[in-house]
């Protein structure tokens, strides 16, 4: 990105959930950074969210949010589905993006925002704020430092009873409708995973897996199982089951090394467990208030012209890569 800009003045395309509890008020933490807009579909929830977080302007229209001239750059907090049109929209409009995950509901759409990324030389940022969070750094460092050995295999386990909305046949949410989400609720939260297991130990090369619907709650794949490998040979396999009883509820990754194994969640943030020769060991770590901050402040340094941040459209695409193959789309 040639341009740097001191003060980055953000618009909010979106306003759910995701902004309320997790992104939002960190983009007003940061020093040189501030939400001027916001935009919804429906104006009266823009409008409410507007003056519930005394950000002045607010739309129903994402192009007209874009081309406001106080906006510099632009956080998408859509459904899937729409990502990569707006990404696209505000990378055209020379406004860099940060977007939340998973970059786009299929990969043939991550590749299309990358192009456009490359030919505007416009960068876009994409959410996997877990590589920031220091419970998921601390996890990384003890393997890169040996704690366990040579990494041998590892294991993905997760396993959730399904929400009370997954039964309400006539106003399904909308992760579990593929035309949006890209798949189901393994499309919402294995990308997460996926990138943290890559931030390791680098990318995933081969992958496929098996879907299935057990619950027929809806239509899409309630229940996934996979296998992996990453580009030094490394295997991997992973289970996911969002109808499971409440007695295999899970969420966890195995490390197994050679010299002993590492354990932790992605999230419930339970302690990390190592085994070692030298017994159990359980490490508590804290993560902000506000999870996405670490991330969004990297962001803000970048675009300031202060930092370099990696967490890009480039490397995002990987994590649909390795979906879209377990899901059998290519």
């Amino acid at each position: 990105m040639s341009e740097i800009l001191p003060k980055v003045k953000w618009g909010f395309i979106g306003c759910g959930e995701v902004t309320e509890r997790k992104s939002g008020p960190a983009f007003n933490e940061i020093e040189g950074s501030s939400v001027v807009a916001v935009m919804s579909r429906r104006i009266e929830k823009a409008k409410s969210y507007a003056e519930r977080h005394n950000i002045p302007r607010w739309y129903d229209d994402a192009q007209r949010l874009i081309d406001d001239p106080n906006v510099n750059a632009v956080y998408i907090a859509t459904p899937p589905s729409t990502h990569a049109t707006f990404a696209i929209m505000a990378m055209k409009s020379g406004k860099p993006v940060y977007v939340e995950k998973p970059l786009a509901a299929n990969y043939e759409d991550c590749m299309r925002v990358c192009r456009i990324s490359e030919k505007t030389n416009i960068p876009c940022f994409v959410a996997y704020y877990r590589r920031e969070l220091p419970y998921f750094q601390k996890a990384k460092s003890m393997v890169a430092d040996g704690m366990i050995g040579n990494a041998i295999n590892v294991q993905i386990r997760f396993s959730v009873p399904p929400r009370d909305l997954d039964y309400n046949r006539t106003n399904l949410p909308w992760r579990v409708i593929p035309d949006i989400a890209g798949g189901g609720y393994f499309y919402d939260l294995a990308p997460h995973q996926i990138d943290l297991l890559q931030e390791i130990f680098g990318p995933i090369v081969e992958a496929e897996g098996f879907k299935a619907n057990r619950g027929g709650l809806y239509e899409t794949e309630d229940t996934v199982s996979a296998c992996f490998k990453f580009a030094d040979g490394l295997p991997g396999s992973g289970s996911w089951c969002f109808v499971g009883h409440e007695s295999a509820k899970e969420d966890s990754i195995q490390i197994i090394g050679d010299k002993g194994s590492l354990e932790f969640s992605v999230f419930s943030y339970k302690p990390i467990i190592v085994f070692t020769s030298e017994g159990k060991q359980e490490i508590v770590v804290e993560n902000p208030r506000y999870v996405q901050r670490p991330l969004i402040e990297k962001v803000v340094r970048h675009l300031q012209g202060k930092a370099i941040c990696t967490c890009d459209c480039i490397s995002a695409t990987s994590a649909n890569w390795v979906m879209d193959r377990i899901l059998g789309k290519f």
